[in-house]
């Protein structure tokens, strides 16, 4: 038999999750049935996502229940195998969650081999992130949704994150003009690293000011991934027919009520009629079947070869997944979060 340490949904977070809503337990795996696969994670994937499912309010996919292993991407190796699909050793890519090993069905997993990311010389976590859900996420938004053109003005908040880095990158490789909206000087400073045309500080002071200059000829595109304040900034300078694929809202993830004030919803209605605004929300698995293969052809080489940046935030230990998960929600990670469960 072999021993798994798991952390689980204790209790469901009211606000910003803590420690007293996880749960961390060992448990006896089972040998694997025919179709199944016994495997060992190596590197476990944190998202925002993730706090949503934490909740019971209504979302795009089921909650996590009570007692139930927290979900998460994971690459994983294979130790035992009772599927002809996968043999000892192979790595794999699935949902094992934030565990140290599991038994899973083969049919749900995808080998390493082939996204061709280690045939490319990079690390298997690119896996989890630039070429993984997130890169896609930014391709196939702008791709479906934003379409940027050449010369327009491409805005992206939480824009050094693995989202937000690779929508305005991409966005550049279009031609548009990339802005990237992220929290303090380092991560700024990063953002004209990596070729952004302007960067701004949401903390600062004068933030509506420098959205406001960055955009002289306001917002074609604006990719959502935060939600209020910024927001709020973005709003008054969307052009007309402006595009706002909607991926996330991270800022509004531990409310617990509606903001205060007066019903702004007409407002935004009579702003997305008078401007014919396209907002649109998107979760990237409906894309995925038909568009994969696509965004590794043209993004692999583009990575391979330095074209595209890519930073990660790499915490050791699966006992440290909650304090980087807590810090992930509180924007005190730079670039994508992954937990190195084991070498």
């Amino acid at each position: 038999m072999t021993t798994s340490t798991r952390i689980v949904l204790a209790s469901r977070p009211h606000g910003a999750p803590t420690a007293e809503n996880f749960r961390t337990e060992t448990t006896e795996l089972r040998t694997p049935s025919a179709g199944e696969v016994l495997l060992q994670t190596l590197d476990l994937s944190l998202d925002p996502y993730m706090r949503g499912m934490m909740s019971e309010a209504e979302s795009y996919t089921s909650p996590i229940e009570l007692g139930q292993t927290i979900v998460g991407g994971t690459v994983s190796r294979v130790l035992e195998s009772a599927d002809p699909a996968f043999g000892k050793g192979d790595l794999v890519l699935g949902y094992a969650g934030w565990q140290t090993h599991s038994v899973e069905s083969a049919k749900n997993l995808l080998p390493i081999s082939a996204t061709h990311i280690l045939d490319k010389g990079l690390p298997r976590s690119a896996a989890l992130g630039v070429l993984g859900m997130p890169g896609f996420t930014a391709w196939s938004g702008l791709e479906n949704i934003g379409k940027p053109q050449a010369g327009e003005t491409v805005v992206v908040a939480a824009a050094t994150g693995p989202v937000g880095s690779m929508v305005g990158q991409i966005a550049k490789l279009r031609g548009a003009r990339p802005v990237g909206i992220a929290g303090g000087p380092e991560k700024v400073a990063h953002l004209r690293e990596l070729g952004f045309d302007a960067a701004i500080d949401h903390r600062a002071d004068d933030f509506v000011d420098q959205l406001t200059g960055a955009t002289p000829d306001g917002i074609d595109v604006y990719f959502e991934n935060v939600g209020g304040k910024v927001w709020d900034a973005v709003l008054p300078r969307l052009n007309t027919y402006a595009r706002v694929p909607v991926c996330g809202l991270v800022a509004n993830y531990n409310s617990t009520s509606l903001p205060d004030g007066p019903d702004r919803s007409p407002a935004l209605l009579g702003r997305i009629l008078a401007r014919s605004l396209t907002i649109r929300g998107f979760i990237q698995r409906e894309f995925a079947p038909t568009q994969t293969a696509a965004f590794l052809a043209e993004i692999a080489p583009l990575v391979a070869d330095g074209t595209i940046s890519y930073r990660e935030d790499v915490t050791d230990g699966l006992d440290n997944a909650v304090e980087a998960f807590t810090g992930l929600l509180e924007g005190r990670n730079f670039g994508k979060v992954i937990v190195r469960v084991a070498d």
